[in-house]
């Protein structure tokens, strides 16, 4: 197979033009057959007046001997031969099935994993504490629209995981040569995401679509044979001779197991110190804090494009670091563009916020976390679990903040330590109630200090974005794990049997990489367990 990179086209072009760009990079005659799959299309937007579209594509000849030459005949270093890799799950262990593996949560990881599992005969049983995605859905816009928080079933417990209330994002900066990656993006296709997934440089889903693609995946796990038990959490783990050998579940319901798959999430405090205190090996680890912050759309759209709108190219995303004079890094994380910020609270009297998008991305403002790095130095008590009792410090003062509704300031205000008292043109795209506040005594000031400097840091890279009256919202303290639940190479905890995954064990930080490593803990049990034996 043909891999031809680099290949620029305007943004209005055609799939004509598109085709016309593959036979004369390969010196293609009118007439001779080719077919073609496009890899990855990016957007070169450098220079605002000529826009490109950047592609790579595979081309297929019926002859092999032909893309041989076609190759020998372009020499040129953006045209390889290539030998594409499909996905492949390991063969089956020799260890004797006894128990179906089980699975404690629902989210990205544990869905991936249960997948596979499924698909090659494991039956595993799924334990989620949420509801299902449409059940669950419901509870959230009724805490959205009257503060009545069910904290099993929020925007972080339920099927789906916190993932379903978010932008949706798919892009991920790790490597993964065995082609699980593109698997994934296969599996949300078939469940029905959009096909262009496959290729975008920035694909994403959005809340409306992953509702219906996590029920269609849950329904072909079944399909094979695995089950799920919602509204149910694990609360004890029992273990015997350092290893796990049952679970004891909210219904009084005690189960035998022989492998557990620990896809827990990272907003599961109460299940982080069971494992703490039953003797699982775990490590406070660093994650960041801050605040949302709100722009308009084509505001972004106009400094990152150089127009409003544009039909072709959708709403404008961006990616913003800087190192401080405080020393601590600021960086913006999970940008929505088109997108709301959302109360994300899990826990009664505490409050947190996220980010937001549907699968439009047509809502009036763009808004991102502004989110400072903090470590284990600066949590309140040295435990692994210090970094638990930092966010709830922190939810619990931004709850208090503004009774419960989310607190909002503008930048300007930020800056001088004073109340907001009105808003500026950029009005709120919230998701639950929001009230006027002053949000530069919430954090502690090496943190708020951080973000100030960060704002001028980044006004030099998008013109507009420290305008005076662009919104700042708390708190954003879920940004990844607080802590790390040890695991080996063959991805077992300290105690046999239980294989912390995803993202609230440590080991992902998005959707794609959470499904990824929830695939390669299907791999180690399956490369371990044979149900035959």
């Amino acid at each position: 197979m043909i891999r031809i990179s680099q290949l620029q086209l305007p943004i209005d072009h055609s799939l004509e033009d598109l085709e016309q760009k593959i036979r004369k990079n390969l010196f293609l005659k009118a007439g001779e057959d080719f077919s073609y799959e496009i890899v990855r299309q990016s957007l070169d937007a450098r220079k605002k007046a000529e826009k490109k579209f950047v592609y790579t594509v595979d081309v297929s000849c019926k002859n092999k001997k032909t893309e041989r030459q076609l190759i020998h005949k372009a020499r040129h270093k953006n045209v390889t031969f290539i030998q594409r890799q499909d996905y492949q799950f390991p063969a089956a262990g020799t260890q004797p099935l006894r128990h179906p593996p089980v699975i404690i949560g629902s989210g990205p990881a544990g869905l991936f994993c249960a997948l596979m599992l499924a698909k090659n005969g494991y039956c595993p049983l799924v334990i989620e504490r949420g509801s299902k995605a449409l059940k669950r859905k419901a509870a959230v816009e009724r805490f959205w629209n009257t503060g009545i928080l069910d904290p099993q079933s929020n925007v972080q417990f339920g099927e789906g995981g916190a993932g379903t209330f978010s932008d949706g994002k798919l892009h991920t900066m790790i490597k993964d040569p065995a082609g699980r990656i593109q698997m994934v993006l296969q599996t949300f296709v078939e469940a029905g995401a959009p096909p262009e997934i496959l290729y975008q440089q920035k694909p994403h889903l959005g809340t409306d679509l992953l509702i219906g693609i996590v029920e269609t995946i849950r329904k072909q796990i079944e399909d094979f044979g695995g089950r799920f038990l919602f509204e149910t959490q694990v609360t004890d783990f029992l273990c015997e001779d350092n290893r796990i050998c049952g679970l004891l579940l909210s219904t009084d319901e005690e189960i035998p197991v022989q492998v557990v798959v620990g896809a827990i999430g990272h907003s599961a405090r109460d299940t982080f110190e069971t494992l703490y205190w039953r003797g699982f090996h775990m490590e406070a680890k660093a994650f960041a804090v801050g605040v949302r912050v709100e722009h308009p759309q084509e505001m972004i759209n106009q400094a990152l494009y150089g127009e409003a709108k544009h039909p072709l190219l959708g709403a404008a995303s961006y990616k913003l670091t800087h190192r401080a004079s405080t020393g601590r890094g600021v960086y913006s994380f999970c940008m929505c563009p088109g997108g709301y910020v959302v109360n994300a609270s899990s826990e009664e009297k505490a409050l947190a916020i996220n980010g937001m998008s549907y699968q439009a991305r047509d809502g009036r403002n763009a808004n991102s976390a502004l989110v400072v790095t903090v470590t284990p130095a600066d949590y309140p008590d040295a435990s692994p679990l210090g970094g638990v009792a930092y966010q709830r410090q922190l939810e619990h003062k931004a709850w208090k903040l503004a009774g419960g509704k989310i607190p909002v300031q503008l930048w300007q205000d930020y800056k001088n330590c004073r109340e907001s008292q009105s808003l500026g043109e950029v009005l709120p795209s919230m998701k639950g109630e929001y009230c006027l506040s002053n949000l530069r005594g919430l954090f502690p000031k090496a943190v708020g200090d951080t973000i100030e400097e960060g704002m001028a840091a980044f006004e030099r890279k998008i013109f507009g974005f420290a305008r005076p009256d662009c919104l700042f919202s708390a708190v954003e303290s879920r940004t990844s794990s607080p802590v790390r639940i040890l695991r080996d190479q063959k991805m077992q905890s300290n105690i046999r049997g239980f294989y912390p995954c995803g993202e609230g064990a440590g080991y992902a930080g998005g959707i794609t990489s959470a499904a990824i490593d929830g695939i390669k803990v299907a791999e180690a049990i399956g490369g371990s367990l044979n149900t035959q034996q």
